[in-house]
């Protein structure tokens, strides 16, 4: 399987189509429209359908990757989401489930999309204690998900701590372990203090080094610090090359290079570098 370029995501409103094309324009490898947190109660049947139409009218030409945020499919508001995008005659190509607490919750959307033959991609937001109990068998319900995010606030919130990255640090391993298992990417919150850049490329490296294969933003100005962070640098590509170029040759289910064992998890981390780096024209 292909790895895609997953480095930043921004969300953008679904009342205001016009900052949709402002989003996509912005640097960004995701796009988000926001029908859930950013929405009030009086303005979400409003936001669905103009987000519904959006997608409809989008030409999708350009390498960023769309994504419609619906709202947890244990309220009405999700349900009606849901159901719009079934009936969708061009459904958005991915969906953001947010506040996902088990596997059950996927395998209902996984089974509604199918059952209406519809192609769309699933990322699960891992948000509360019981998301977070359960992100193993969240990760692996569906062949359709193809990132976990992390969503920092409302998991702060649930586990009574602050939102710093050692309070944090359990509950994002923990999904960062879970996304791995399955081969797919996990994408760490947006650092929410924009006069704070230093603070945001330090987040984003740490975030980098756990495991994680991306980071939210708040505002277009913070997507070239996490761009930059989350892309394979030049040694690590040429280091990509060589070793799988190595492991070609030798022709063999094991290879040493620089005196190490490259065994397959190695290998498949050189495959990733190599494919974003091709996406990128690094």
């Amino acid at each position: 399987m292909t790895s895609r370029a997953r480095r930043s995501f921004i969300f953008t409103p679904g009342l205001k189509p016009e900052m949709f094309p402002k989003a996509l324009n912005c640097g960004v490898d995701m796009v988000c429209v926001e029908l859930e947190d950013g929405i009030a109660p009086k303005d979400k049947k409003s936001a669905r359908e103009t987000a519904i139409e959006l997608f409809k009218n989008d030409e999708g030409r350009d390498q960023v990757e769309r994504i419609l945020r619906i709202n947890s499919i244990r309220t009405k508001f999700g349900l009606e989401d849901l159901t719009a995008v079934l009936n969708s005659s061009k459904p958005p190509p991915a969906l953001m489930i947010p506040k996902v607490m088990d596997a059950e919750e996927m395998l209902i959307i996984d089974d509604l999309l199918t059952e209406a033959e519809v192609k769309c991609d699933l990322h699960p937001i891992i948000e509360t204690n019981k998301g977070l109990e359960n992100v193993f068998k969240i990760a692996s319900s569906s062949k359709r998900i193809k990132t976990l995010f992390f969503g920092l606030i409302d998991m702060a919130a649930e586990l009574r701590c602050k939102l710093t990255w050692e309070d944090l640090l359990y509950a994002r391993s923990r999904v960062v372990h879970a996304a791995a298992r399955e081969g797919i990417d996990a994408i760490d919150g947006p650092y929410l203090d924009l006069q704070d850049p230093e603070g945001l490329e330090r987040y984003c490296e740490q975030a980098r080094n756990l495991g994680f294969t991306g980071k939210g933003s708040i505002n277009p100005k913070q997507v070239p610090i996490i761009n930059k962070i989350f892309s394979p640098s030049t040694q690590e590509v040429e280091k990509a090359e060589r070793i799988l170029k190595i492991f070609d040759d030798a022709d063999t289910g094991l290879v040493m290079v620089d005196g190490k064992l490259i065994e397959k998890p190695v290998l498949r981390q050189m495959q990733r570098t190599l494919d974003i780096s091709k996406k990128l024209k690094i």
